[in-house]
């Protein structure tokens, strides 16, 4: 091999992942430019010329990222779980390191810490997807997955509960999660934070007794 057929090769070698890097610090810029704009103008008041000159790129690069329905979700997962293409959030880093601890306290401390922080920065966000679901088939069939998602998140939550015996056993499981997922729900967050003033710690300090008093009981029972 020459000298300069080797000096390709290694251009090609290296370039590559300085490449991945430039195209992931792009995307990044794109989806955190999409949940600034889609919080504040909402989905059909932001428009695609408005997402590229936020994250100041051009309109090719920020089509080659997707289109704006799926900007708009990805800005939503990345505000709310910190990273995009989060499936569950039972295996997601934060939450698995605060299941990994025993003790009771310091795991509701944790989980509804994470979900109070979670809130906070996506709730906008969520009330731009419910919004833009009203109007786009195509959002409407996606926020339905990510509800299911959801759903599936809060049946979990009630199982780690329960095994930790922090949750009654005998309440339906299912009542169980339902009550949680709308505890725990950023619309919570902005009716009792934006709308009535609560503040953010309050807010947090009212999701943990919420919890904890939404799962120890069955309101069912006769």
């Amino acid at each position: 091999m020459s000298a300069s057929s080797h000096s390709q090769s290694a251009a090609r070698k290296y370039s590559s992942p300085l490449r991945d890097e430039q195209a992931a610090e792009t995307r990044l810029r794109i989806v955190r430019a999409a949940a600034k704009l889609f919080a504040s103008a909402g989905y059909d008041g932001t428009s695609l010329a408005d997402l590229a000159r936020e994250a100041g790129v051009s309109l090719g690069t920020l089509k080659a990222n997707g289109p704006k329905r799926d900007l708009l979700f990805a800005a939503f997962e990345l505000s709310f779980a910190g990273a995009e293409g989060v499936d569950t959030l039972a295996t997601h880093e934060p939450i698995a390191e605060i299941t990994a601890d025993s003790d009771n306290e310091r795991y509701i401390l944790g989980i509804t810490h994470f979900v109070a922080e979670s809130n906070r920065r996506s709730n906008q966000l969520w009330a731009a997807l419910v919004s833009a679901a009203t109007s786009d088939a195509a959002v409407h069939s996606t926020l339905g997955g990510l509800r299911s998602r959801r759903r599936e998140d809060m049946l979990v939550l009630v199982d780690e509960l329960r095994r930790r015996g922090m949750a009654s056993a005998k309440a339906p499981r299912e009542r169980q999660a339902d009550a949680l997922s709308f505890v725990l729900s950023p619309e919570g967050y902005s009716q009792l934070v934006t709308e009535a003033g609560w503040s953010h710690a309050d807010y947090e300090t009212w999701l943990r007794h919420t919890v904890l008093l939404a799962s120890a009981s069955d309101p069912f029972a006769k």
